[in-house]
């Protein structure tokens, strides 16, 4: 989803962003321009860095290297107005493989809650409107599965399970990479990893969050090596 094709976000301001090149730029570039904005980091994950908008109602979800998040942006716009479905703002791919989505800020709920919306998804029940999303993911899924090198597939836990501004229940980067096979790969042999991604889009394939949190100075230095 473009700029261009942005959804109406109430209350998000969003002209600050529209006006900038971020595509020209990589994801450290992004991080910066939006903290210039005063958007503020409020969480990390494994493979992406998120940052809070002024007034609260935004949230910018700034990666270096995540072939599995398109995924989740074809399911919110396969379903507009779901429910369980954050609105995307915009996103725009960046510089090297990166890629920049702005979407409706998601809190985390309590952990009760979270538990029972992801058993039901695992169960099949819930609500039509869960279940439309779910039947989605799956499509989705099959897929990528298909066409994506290490793909793992749907990952919904608790910690997916978010709320929105407005009270709903809404998830969050649903499918999920094999992080742990790929990078093995990498240590083991990279020019594999490199013949099955384009170029252009791993430039920054060891920036992920995941590696600078968990990986001791000997494992990162031995990724840097063996990628070159």
């Amino acid at each position: 989803m473009s700029a261009a094709d942005q959804e109406t976000v109430p209350g998000g301001d969003l002209a600050p962003l529209l006006g900038g090149a971020w595509s020209a730029g990589s994801h450290r570039d992004a991080l910066a321009g939006l903290a210039r904005l005063g958007w503020t980091p409020c969480g990390v994950g494994d493979w992406a860095v998120a940052l809070r908008s002024p007034d609260g109602l935004l949230a910018a979800r700034v990666c270096p290297f995540d072939p599995a998040y398109p995924a989740f942006l074809e399911l919110c716009s396969r379903l507009p107005g779901n429910p369980y479905l954050p609105r995307v703002a915009f996103s725009t791919p960046l510089e090297g493989g990166g890629s920049l989505a702005v979407l409706e800020f998601l809190a985390p709920v309590e952990e009760r809650t979270a538990a029972d919306v992801a058993r039901r998804w695992r169960e099949g029940g819930g609500d039509p409107a869960l279940q439309e999303v779910r039947r989605a993911a799956l499509e989705i899924d099959a897929r990528f599965r298909a066409r994506v090198p290490w793909w793992d597939g749907i990952d919904l836990n608790p910690g997916n399970v978010r709320r929105a501004v407005d009270g709903r229940i809404a998830f969050i980067d649903v499918f999920c990479m094999d992080g742990a096979a790929l990078y093995g790969q990498v240590l083991a042999d990279a020019a594999v990893v490199r013949d099955r991604f384009p170029a252009d889009g791993t430039r920054y394939l060891l920036d992920i969050p995941h590696i600078a949190r968990e990986s001791g100075p000997e494992e990162i230095r031995a990724l840097r090596a063996a990628w070159g």
